[in-house]
């Protein structure tokens, strides 16, 4: 694991190069307002009139415009391929949360291999996309929510688990990708409690409900879970 390159006590607005609207970056800002780019990330804050603090990545997609823009001493190369620049950038960040936005709606493969990085460093992130946002569940969450909220749960790896306040309880089911999802399951009670036997449950809400899944993770980061 990298040593941390961002350290901060508030959120961190971790920014990708894939689609991200100003509306969200706003967004964003208010609630993590450290901005850090992965890679090409960088010339999308920009356009945005945003300077980040810090660019982390292999610097394969930045352009020479955003390169020569932003001050040295924030451009912070890892040159390895084994891992994308989602992956090398959230490792380097140490904050009580981090909101990664254009990382989703873009190429498919990109979005799987982020997914499966949110699972694998089970760090305190959620994912923000352009209808939804996801964060991993490791053990335990609570969410408050309106009945008639759509919850989705997919599982990244074999997974069972129980569940308070969803109308298609999940007990007794053993989930897996290749197997029981939890698409389109629905809120019936203003508390959801979920409860898993193991890592790997990815849950996905409306992007209303972003302040939800930031308590969520960050209950579950001071729970004890960590990379």
């Amino acid at each position: 694991m990298n040593q941390a390159i961002v350290q901060s006590h508030d959120g961190v607005t971790l920014v990708g190069g894939g689609p991200v609207s100003r509306a969200d970056l706003a967004r964003a800002q208010a609630l993590a307002p450290v901005v850090v780019a992965a890679d090409g990330g960088a010339d999308r804050c920009l356009r945005a009139g945003v300077m980040p603090q810090a660019v982390i990545g292999d610097f394969d997609s930045i352009s020479a415009g955003a390169r020569a823009a932003i001050a040295a001493d924030r451009l912070h190369v890892i040159a390895e391929q084994n891992s994308t620049d989602f992956d090398k950038a959230l490792r380097s960040v140490a904050a009580p949360f981090v909101l990664a936005l254009g990382f989703a709606g873009g190429r498919i493969d990109h979005e799987l291999a982020v997914l499966g990085t949110l699972v694998r460093r089970d760090a305190p992130c959620v994912l923000v996309g352009p209808q939804d946002v996801v964060f991993h569940c490791a053990s335990s969450c609570r969410l408050d929510m309106q009945p008639g909220a759509r919850l989705s749960l997919f599982p990244m790896a074999r997974v069972r688990g129980q569940s308070q306040g969803l109308e298609w309880p999940i007990a007794g089911l053993n989930m897996a990708p290749d197997g029981q999802i939890g698409t389109s399951n629905r809120v019936v009670a203003r508390a959801v409690e979920l409860v898993f036997d193991a890592p790997g449950m990815l849950v996905i809400l409306p992007k209303r409900y972003l302040p939800q899944a930031i308590a969520a993770v960050r209950q579950s980061w001071r729970g004890g879970h960590g990379r």
